[in-house]
């Protein structure tokens, strides 16, 4: 029988983190659980796509947008599973067991991975408490947290909406009921957070989502996002 899962990765000049990403993800490769690794680019001008063949990845091109590249890379995939993931977000040790367990039991929900920022300090450890609240008990998992979804509802729930920001947001809602958390950490980058400050970082994503939730056109927000 195939191994059941494809581990969907959008990139755009990805090139320093998939190594590290892909070296996260060889317990499950080696324990027979992913079929594959299916690296949808957007057009990246680094060695991302040479990596992704190093590595034997399906490799799809196309548009940036990381929706789109998701749902390309998605309507790719051969596995039952799908594990939607950052390319700097590493599944911590014991992802590949949790998500067995999620698939075994829970195959009408999609699982999401509480968000560790590696970084060390009190702040990060706020930041991400906050951001684990938000996924419990709004329902709003973020991308950086990766999603584990049976390829099956993801076809039920109309797809992965093609949005160049917020697709992980208005995924989420479309999944509204149906999340769960799988009891496994997603050790994801906090390189932004630094570059930024973490308060500036934490209003300016929170600003975007209320402007998104208010109606405000993605594209637009994105823009707008990318200049500041």
């Amino acid at each position: 029988m195939p191994a059941p899962l494809s581990v969907i990765i959008p990139t755009l000049n990805a090139a320093e983190a998939l190594p590290e990403t892909a070296e996260a993800l060889l317990s499950g490769a080696s324990g027979g659980l992913i079929r594959e690794l299916v690296i949808s680019d957007g057009g990246s001008e680094d060695e991302t796509a040479s990596i992704a063949r190093e590595l034997g990845a399906v490799l799809m091109e196309g548009p940036a947008s990381r929706g789109g590249q998701l749902a390309r890379g998605a309507a790719a995939a051969k596995g039952e599973w799908l594990l939607l993931l950052h390319a700097d977000t590493h599944p911590a040790e014991g992802w590949d067991a949790a998500a067995r367990a999620h698939m075994a039991h829970h195959p009408d929900k999609a699982g999401w991975l509480h968000l560790r920022f590696r970084a060390v300090g009190l702040v990060p450890r706020i930041v991400e408490t906050g951001a684990n609240l938000r996924s419990r008990l709004l329902g709003l998992p973020y991308g950086d947290q990766g999603l584990l979804i049976r390829k099956e509802l993801l076809s039920e729930i109309g797809g992965i909406p093609d949005l160049p920001l917020m697709e992980d947001v208005a995924l989420a809602r479309r999944l509204k009921g149906r999340l769960r958390p799988i009891g496994a950490k997603a050790l994801t980058s906090a390189d932004r957070y630094l570059r930024d400050g973490w308060a500036r970082r934490v209003t300016r994503n929170l600003g975007t989502l209320a402007r998104y939730l208010a109606g405000a056109d993605p594209a637009r927000l994105k823009q707008r996002y990318d200049k500041k």
